[in-house]
């Protein structure tokens, strides 16, 4: 069997701290239900700057400038200590502020839905200008800008979604339907925001990879927001808008959905249509969540904390034929949270860690890292939900005692070896399984493991269809060297059966 091969990572964080403020659902619920709240007065008080968001420790690791392991030997808390010498730009992308990330939901805008003023477009195109490689093809679409004037019109009489940096107001979001709520000024923003990070993070995979962009023939997009009008609401496409803004002209995509899950789902089922030969090469790619900005914040800022709830993530994965030397996506060794599965932990991490592993005859410590639910516990910690992914670890070592793959005394041990820090921001799907593919490649290229599991959950109650957990999970291997050739008949042999069966045919006729 020839599996597919991980090929290359993209990941980006944007700093969208007025948007915390202004479309994150926290606020603005707060905003609806108490707007004279002693929360609300306080929260700009305690926003970081942008380069406070690049010094934070687990943003470095996000971008690929530190590695899980050296974050690990920081004590935490981390929210009190900087990276020496922090970059905006890393390994596996890039962190955005907030400005260009403006000037690029307008780039990717092909509606001309968002109005920017004049003067922030001359400022926004000018600093997109000096991007490390956002070609002047797209920096052109923002064009010459409106007046203020317009723009606070139609924030005051159409209902357009103000777009503000540094606290004023640059521009406005239209509504694209005077009626259709699937379509208003608010929804708009949301689904223009995850365009944007998506094709930054796609954008960031093709310049950290040297990927010819024409080579990639199908998208997945697996962020946790929905695009569709009024007669089909989540219908989509993200995959294939933000394909063209990527320059992937010879592709096609879909969107796939499955909450916190959804990336991990996208990852099989990216290994499985390459594997299958229907496609080469498939991108997985997934935009942030706008509505996720500091939705805990409450408690951060209770706990005199800056809003650590303040990026926008985003991340893309390039699966590819297998070359011979990219780690390999064993789809036979997946793991499913099923219907009948239940809820209970032990039956979880059965389902999803025990069950695939049993299927390729391996012990729990076979795995040298799983990459869970990554989130940063800086963020965690404080809202009560505790260190998610060491409580993660706790159950999968717990197992691994009873199965008698590792004695009792081993538990912390397993845990520090075969675990992680968490450093990937609460966006919701962004930080299930997928924030080590980047790290676990190359870990596995450098001979430092030969194995990874990556391992997705999702919360499939929130959609108030059904009360079913969910969760999926892939193990990412060492590739063994030995690519196998297509079975198949030569052109050679194919004319010797031809002429055997011409001369079968033949010697059945001068019989009769």
């Amino acid at each position: 069997m020839t599996y597919a091969v991980v090929k290359g990572a993209g990941y980006i964080l944007v700093h969208t701290p007025d948007m915390v403020l202004h479309n994150g659902t926290t606020q603005s619920t707060e905003r609806i239900i108490n707007p004279d709240s002693d929360y609300l007065k306080e929260l700009p008080n305690h926003l970081r700057s942008f380069d406070e968001v690049v010094e934070y420790l687990p943003n470095q690791v996000y971008i690929g400038n530190m590695t899980p392991g050296e974050l690990g030997k920081y004590e935490q808390p981390w929210v009190d200590k900087k990276a020496e010498g922090a970059n905006k730009v890393g390994k596996f992308g890039e962190i955005m502020p907030q400005d260009e990330f403006i000037g690029l939901m307008k780039i990717v805008d092909t509606f001309d839905l968002v109005k920017l003023s004049k003067e922030f477009s001359v400022d926004v195109t000018k600093k997109l200008g000096d991007h490390h490689f956002i070609s002047e093809e797209l920096i052109s679409r923002i064009k010459e800008g409106e007046e203020i004037e317009e723009i606070e019109k139609l924030i005051k009489e159409q209902g357009a979604e103000p777009l503000y940096n540094n606290g004023e107001i640059v521009g406005c979001v239209k509504r694209a339907h005077d009626v259709d709520t699937n379509l208003s000024a608010h929804v708009i923003f949301e689904n223009l925001a995850v365009k944007a990070s998506g094709t930054l993070a796609a954008l960031n995979l093709i310049e950290k990879n040297n990927i010819n962009p024409e080579d990639v023939e199908y998208v997945i997009e697996c962020s946790e927001e929905a695009c569709g009008d009024m007669n089909q609401r989540g219908g989509g496409n993200f995959a294939k808008s933000i394909a063209e803004m990527a320059g992937f002209v010879n592709s096609t995509g879909s969107d796939t959905r499955g909450f916190c899950a959804g990336p991990t789902h996208s990852l099989i089922e990216a290994a499985a249509l390459v594997q299958s030969g229907i496609y080469k090469n498939v991108v997985v790619v997934g935009g942030g969540a706008t509505a996720k900005l500091g939705m805990n914040g409450k408690d951060h800022v209770k706990k005199g904390l800056p809003i650590l709830e303040d990026v926008l993530g985003g991340f893309a994965l390039l699966i590819g034929e297998n070359d011979g030397v990219n780690p390999v996506l064993r789809t036979d060794l997946v793991g499913r949270h099923t219907v009948g599965t239940g809820s209970s932990p032990q039956a979880v991490i059965t389902s999803l860690v025990t069950a695939p592993l049993d299927k390729g005859n391996l012990k729990i410590t076979d795995i040298d890292k799983y990459s869970v639910e990554m989130q940063n516990p800086d963020i965690t910690k404080p809202a009560g939900a505790g260190d998610v992914p060491k409580a993660n670890y706790k159950m999968i070592a717990a197992l691994g005692v009873k199965r008698n793959d590792i004695e009792r005394t081993e538990l912390n041990s397993f845990i520090e070896e075969h675990g992680m820090e968490g450093w990937a921001p609460t966006q919701g799907h962004i930080p299930s399984g997928v924030p080590y593919i980047g790290f676990g490649r190359e870990d596995i290229l450098s001979g430092k493991i030969n194995r990874a599991m990556i391992v997705g959950k999702g919360s499939l109650f929130l959609g108030r269809m059904t009360n079913l957990f969910d969760g999926v999970s892939i193990v990412m291997e060492k590739n063994s060297g030995k690519v196998e050739e297509e079975k198949g008949a030569s052109e050679e042999e194919i004319r010797k059966l031809v002429a055997e069966a011409m001369r079968g045919f033949a010697s059945h006729l001068l019989e009769n």
